[in-house]
């Protein structure tokens, strides 16, 4: 990454669209996308500064800049925060190593360190927690939903689960119970067998009685227990 010019702002240091676009390999237009589709997430003063009239007229005469920011009418300068989200929204190997390297070479100084009273000490200790619980907060939103998705695949999952043995063996007594209920003869027994379990294929549109859906076993022994053959037997 090549040296950056330091800018600062409200005594930290950012970093405008241009220099944000090259250090994460991307275009410009692509920062600017991300920040319009997730422009609620971002926070001015915070996250960017938006430089505007007579401040942004200012910044210009106080720096050499870049020939295509000299008629821009509105200046984004992005936080370490904001380079964060950018990076999230990017999400590529390139944009997650070029946003450890800005933190650890342009946004944190580690030159002439100077030592926090105590009070100093406390806002950063305050500021580092605020940040963590939002971090967290995120994190478990997006843990929520993804259980949610997890539920909903096994529901789908759990709908399309057929008969298993012992399911398959209840199906099979309760329509024996039926048939034998029905007719006395049995000669005439086969013929009610084959008539009911076409009946059930016909009723759950399977090609078996064994590929009901486990969800639909009761309906089928409902089914089976209220049965009425078509020819009367008697």
């Amino acid at each position: 990454m090549n040296q950056l010019q330091p800018i600062t702002k409200n005594g930290q240091r950012v970093l405008t669209t241009l220099q944000l676009a090259e250090s994460f390999g991307a275009d410009t237009k692509i920062i600017n996308r991300n920040f319009q589709r997730n422009s609620d997430r971002y926070v001015q003063g915070k996250h960017y500064f938006s430089l505007t009239g007579e401040e942004l007229r200012e910044f210009k005469g106080s720096r050499q800049i870049d020939d295509s920011l000299k008629f821009t009418s509105v200046l984004y300068l992005w936080t370490e925060k904001g380079a964060w989200l950018h990076a999230k929204s990017l999400n590529t190997d390139q944009a997650w190593d070029a946003y450890e390297m800005l933190v650890d070479d342009y946004y944190r100084v580690k030159e002439n360190v100077t030592s926090l009273s105590k009070d100093q000490a406390l806002v950063t200790v305050l500021r580092t927690t605020a940040d963590l619980v939002e971090n967290y907060d995120s994190v478990v939103k997006e843990q929520h939903e993804l259980r949610k998705l997890v539920i909903q695949v096994d529901q789908k999952v759990e709908e399309q689960i057929t008969l298993d043995h012992g399911e398959q063996r209840r199906l099979q007594k309760a329509i024996a119970t039926k048939v034998y209920e029905v007719c006395d003869d049995p000669e005439e027994r086969p013929k009610l067998f084959r008539e009911i379990y076409r009946e059930i294929k016909d009723r759950f549109a399977v090609t078996s009685y064994k590929d009901v859906k486990r969800k639909e076993l009761q309906s089928a022994i409902r089914y089976v227990e209220n049965w009425i053959p078509r020819k009367v037997v008697s």
